[in-house]
């Protein structure tokens, strides 16, 4: 063997038993130090899941930062002063390393991980406060994992309670607004009741959960996971698991589609769409379609999907009754459909969504499914809102330098309107509309924010609330009643 070969391969296995000792001994401080409130199989406990999984929006960075110093309004202590830089380092490349065999969280760890909090027989009928009902927002405040009931009338803060760690997918309501169901990254999904104020069962579906959706008739709930890759189906009374569909890919959302009494579920790793009926009989039906549609929008009557895969450019129009796509669509910069939002331009509906990472708002015929504009804006955007009763829509720089900014766009000309920079510096996003459109609600999301509320016509600020890292703002009524300015 030539002496350089030799030299390389000797190098090579140097490095590797440097690595796996490195490893092995972050798994000790791991067992030492992390897993009592991660899990021993870093699949959560007290403290949140630690797999890659879980992991993708802290940077590594970010990680060495908590590890040595905490993360406030937490119970994650500070470890600078018991390991030092490498140790830390070595316990960030631990937990960014995918296990050698994947966690599983099978139906009976689903069953054992239900918790009862309050008996139902206890809670009164009827709210043990004063409020228009219809008008009430839930508002998630990520900071320090709480949430806060919110009237919308008089945007006074009813009660604030904590949450579970790292919510995803925004909270759903029963058909009634009586209760209102969260799921956190880690799986745990939370049944609150908003007429006594007291969080009443929870359960973990799943490693690594994307969102929920309740059923029309408020009888299921169901949660779409990445690890493991199944749905779950949950009583909505009870919480209880009935079903778990396997999927063999990871499944990246389910949306409650109310005409057709179903589910309907995004396949991050299938070229198929899946329908779940649930009247008379829970049944699955898979829709195959040309490419990953991972992203998914609704037409109002929930006949016609909108799909698009993050990493593809462009978007298909799918018939749900037939299964035939009907149009492509040129959506080239990931649109973000699930943030996306209908009225109607010169007297045809149009679809409008924002693009995560592309400066642009695509605007979208929905009879010819053709694109009529691409309104320029400061940056990328993710949210994006409107309602019926104000002649403007909403939408945010969420990333890049102008994460200040959010554009209100006049919907009669297709144009911005003006551009508000409420905290400058710090992100803004996110907009919700009370009730009856009057106003809108706007996130700062920092740990030292605030909810600003606007005259939705005149823009003028009303109020500041502040909050703790305000995110998702949910209105009753408008969820409920599935508005076209509103995520569903």
């Amino acid at each position: 063997m030539p002496l350089r070969t030799l030299a390389g391969l000797l190098l090579a296995m140097t490095t590797s038993l440097c690595l796996a000792e490195v490893s092995a001994d972050a798994a000790v401080l791991y067992q030492q130090h992390c897993a009592s409130c991660h899990g021993a199989e870093r699949t959560g406990a007290m403290g949140p899941v630690l797999l890659p999984e879980s992991l993708s929006r802290l940077k590594p960075a970010q990680a060495i930062e908590v590890i040595k110093f905490g993360r406030p309004s937490t119970q994650m202590p500070a470890f600078g002063a018991q390991l030092n830089d490498a140790q830390i380092q070595s316990l960030v490349d631990f937990i960014y390393q995918a296990p050698a065999v994947s966690p599983q969280w099978t139906l009976a760890d689903i069953s054992a991980s239900h918790v009862q909090h309050v008996d139902p027989a206890t809670l009164k009928p009827t709210p043990q406060f004063k409020a228009n009902l219809e008008n009430l927002f839930i508002v998630v405040e990520l900071g320090d994992h709480h949430a806060t009931l919110l009237d919308g009338d008089t945007f006074e803060a009813i009660h604030r309670f904590p949450t579970r760690y790292a919510l995803h997918g925004g909270p759903k309501y029963s058909p009634d607004g009586r209760f209102v169901y969260f799921a956190s990254r880690d799986g745990w999904i939370s049944k609150f009741d908003i007429y006594n104020l007291k969080t009443v069962s929870e359960i973990r579906v799943a490693l690594n959960t994307r969102n929920l959706a309740v059923s029309f008739d408020g009888r299921y709930a169901i949660a779409a996971n990445y690890l493991p890759q199944n749905l779950v189906l949950l009583d909505a009374d009870t919480l209880k698991p009935l079903q778990i569909p396997e999927t063999g890919s990871r499944v990246s959302a389910v949306y409650t589609a109310p005409p057709r009494n179903s589910f309907i579920a995004a396949m991050k790793d299938l070229k198929e769409v899946w329908e779940i009926s649930y009247q008379p009989d829970i049944k699955v039906r898979r829709i195959p379609t040309d490419d990953y549609l991972d992203d998914f929008f609704f037409d109002q009557d929930y006949t016609r999907l909108i799909g698009a895969s993050r990493n593809g450019e462009k978007g298909q129009v799918i018939d749900l009754d037939t299964g035939r796509k009907l149009a492509e669509l040129p959506l080239g910069g990931m649109p973000h459909l699930g943030s996306g939002i209908s009225f109607d331009y010169q007297g045809k509906p149009v679809l409008a969504t924002p693009h995560l990472n592309q400066g642009k708002v695509s605007i979208i015929d929905m009879q010819s499914w053709q694109v009529i504009k691409q309104i320029e804006t400061l940056g990328p955007g993710f949210f994006m809102r409107s309602h019926d009763a104000s002649p403007y829509a909403w939408v945010d720089v969420f990333f890049g330098p102008n994460k200040d900014a959010v554009h209100v766009l006049d919907k009669a000309t297709l144009t911005i309107k003006e551009t508000l920079r409420p905290a400058p510096g710090k992100t803004a996003a996110h907009v919700e509309f009370t009730q009856d459109g009057r106003f809108a609600l706007l996130s700062i999301w920092d740990d030292d924010g605030a909810v600003v509320v606007y005259d939705s016509h005149t823009l003028n600020e009303i109020k500041r609330i502040p909050m703790r890292k305000p995110s998702g703002k949910y209105n009753v009524y408008n969820k409920t009643r599935y508005q076209r300015g509103t995520s569903h």
